[in-house]
């Protein structure tokens, strides 16, 4: 079985969509199905009900998989040390070349989100950061390219 990494956050998050998902939204969908099959006719050309079923269908996967990530679930805590890049660091960063610096936190890869600066332990450059310290160089094969960076501070 997989290990999932989350922040306290993440998971917290995750419990209360599938809260969510289990309480309010089953019930819609069941309220939305019902309706539908009140309103009689032949179902092959119910469109609200085949809308419905979907939608069933979609809240019904969702919520397996929200169980299967809970359960398989590790939180990571906030880093005790600093000295080496892990899941649940933060870490600025700076092209080999000298660009701007940059700050990711790496998560595992249900909570990524690069636009926020969340990367995953399973991303190239996550991957790659893993186990390294302060002042390392560090080579990063991406999809096409290969580039290196500098690891400037580990938080």
């Amino acid at each position: 079985m997989t290990t999932t990494y989350l922040t306290p956050e993440g998971y917290r998050k995750l419990k209360e969509e599938l809260e969510y998902l289990r309480t309010v939204k089953r019930q819609e969908v069941a309220q939305r199905l019902h309706e539908a099959l009140q309103e009689g006719g032949d179902l092959i050309e119910n469109t609200e009900y085949e809308a419905a079923k979907q939608e069933q269908a979609f809240v019904e996967g969702r919520i397996r998989e929200l169980e299967h990530l809970l359960a398989t679930a590790r939180v990571i805590e906030k880093p005790t040390s600093n000295d080496e890049v892990q899941v649940g660091s933060k870490v600025v960063i700076q092209d080999e070349d000298g660009g701007p610096e940059e700050t990711y936190t790496i998560v595992g890869a249900a909570e990524a989100d690069p636009a926020r600066g969340y990367i995953s332990n399973e991303s190239p450059l996550g991957k790659a950061l893993l186990g390294h310290k302060v002042g390392d160089v560090v080579e990063v094969h991406a999809p096409g390219e290969t580039f290196r960076v500098r690891i400037v501070r580990v938080e």
